[in-house]
């Protein structure tokens, strides 16, 4: 009897909660429908109100213009009057002489003298070309004419060795020509300016030629 009255007590209980329950949803269902909830949310958080603050925008405003430049007008300074004086030319008080006279003009120049100059060459006793015949030329047959250049003092002797300017083809013969200007020291004519002996170098040929 006793376990039947707990459970009808623990029943009561919890029909009572469960009525609650139902109870609260259908109130709040009610203040949804009705707006009641909307004016206690309203009095407990008021509305927010907002402001539109339009930016105001800075411009950069142009520089002001500058101030107007005022031109000085020109100065104008009077020239000073400067006085010049000019020199006066004393008047030339000079006598012309126009009295005709010659010009008297210098004599011509006289001519220089040009000295006649002659060439030495072989004198008197000159050595014969036969004496200086080169032997192994004459067994072979061999001739020809050597040119020879010397060199004498006044008096017609050799100052320096005799040179063969041009050859006679053939070495021989121009050896035998060297040795006979040579041996001639002495015998030479010398060469003369206005017919007076003087130091000079001149040239003479030498032939070698087998006689018959």
């Amino acid at each position: 009897m006793a376990a039947y009255v707990h459970d009808s007590q623990f029943f009561t209980r919890r029909t009572v909660v469960l009525f609650a329950i139902v109870g609260l949803h259908v109130f709040i269902a009610w203040a949804l429908a009705t707006g009641l909830a909307k004016r206690a949310i309203e009095l407990v958080a008021p509305p927010l109100q907002t402001t539109v603050v339009d930016e105001v925008v800075k411009r950069d405003e142009p520089p002001p213009p500058p101030p107007p430049q005022l031109e000085r007008p020109p100065v104008e300074v009077p020239p000073p009057d400067v006085a010049i004086e000019m020199p006066v030319e004393p008047q030339s008080t000079a006598i012309v002489d126009t009295t005709y006279k010659p010009v008297v003009r210098p004599p011509p120049p006289v001519p220089t003298h040009q000295a006649v100059l002659v060439g030495g060459g072989p004198g008197k006793n000159f050595p014969s070309t036969d004496d200086y015949y080169p032997s192994a030329s004459a067994r072979l047959g061999e001739s020809g004419t050597a040119t020879v250049h010397v060199c004498t003092d006044a008096k017609g002797k050799l100052t320096e060795d005799p040179k063969i300017a041009e050859t006679s083809g053939t070495a021989r013969l121009d050896e035998g020509a060297l040795k006979l200007a040579k041996a001639a020291s002495g015998r030479y004519k010398p060469a003369t300016s206005d017919g007076n002996p003087i130091p000079a170098c001149f040239g003479f040929r030498i032939k070698f030629q087998l006689r018959n």
